[in-house]
């Protein structure tokens, strides 16, 4: 009897023993799943992806077109003979902020009494190129008009009513800006020959 209870009491001693060995080796592999878990969801990847799209998307939206709320224009003459006058119209970006500037301009011939004939042709030489304009910056188009009667334009006085000022639209837009003109009339019917702007 003595020794039956002695073999069950062995029994059970081993029993316990061997659980609680089974107990920490389960334990053990449960941590290695759960570090290798959260070492597999790397947060680097968003960080990585958002600041080169903050960076030059702001940049390149803020520049806007030069309209005629900031040109300040003015013709200049640059040569002259047989008949022939050339001049550049010369705008200056008085704002505080640069603008772009791309393309031909509207030029209408006025004096005090309202629109001068004017036949403006645009020349592809030079032609549209996208150029900024800092404050201060200027950029120019090539003008050509001649001063000899054609058709039937009278050939005593003025072949032209002599215009005052022109006003003058910047490419895509609608507002004119005003520039003097004191270059005399335009002959055959005001005929302009008028560049693209360039950087002056």
């Amino acid at each position: 009897m003595t020794r039956r209870l002695i073999a069950c009491g062995l029994l059970v001693l081993a029993s316990v023993t061997a659980c609680g060995t089974r107990t920490p080796e389960n334990a053990a592999q449960t941590l290695p799943t759960a570090s290798s878990t959260s070492s597999s969801t790397p947060s680097s990847t968003d960080p990585s992806a958002a600041p080169p799209s903050d960076n030059p998307g702001a940049a390149g939206q803020d520049v806007k077109r030069c309209d005629s709320t900031t040109l300040k224009g003015e013709v200049a003459p640059t040569d002259a003979g047989a008949g022939n006058r050339y001049g550049r119209f010369i705008v200056t970006n008085s704002g505080t902020v640069p603008c772009t500037l791309n393309g031909y301009s509207g030029f209408q011939l006025e004096n005090a009494s309202g629109v001068v004939p004017t036949k403006l042709e645009r020349k592809a030489d030079p032609g549209p190129s996208q150029m900024t304009l800092a404050p201060g910056g200027k950029a120019a188009a090539n003008l050509h008009w001649n001063v000899v009667p054609a058709g039937g334009e009278p050939v005593e006085g003025p072949c032209q009513p002599e215009p005052s000022k022109a006003s003058a639209i910047p490419p895509n837009e609608t507002a004119p800006l005003s520039v003097p003109w004191t270059l005399g009339p335009v002959c055959s019917g005001g005929r302009i020959e008028i560049s693209a702007f360039y950087a002056a």
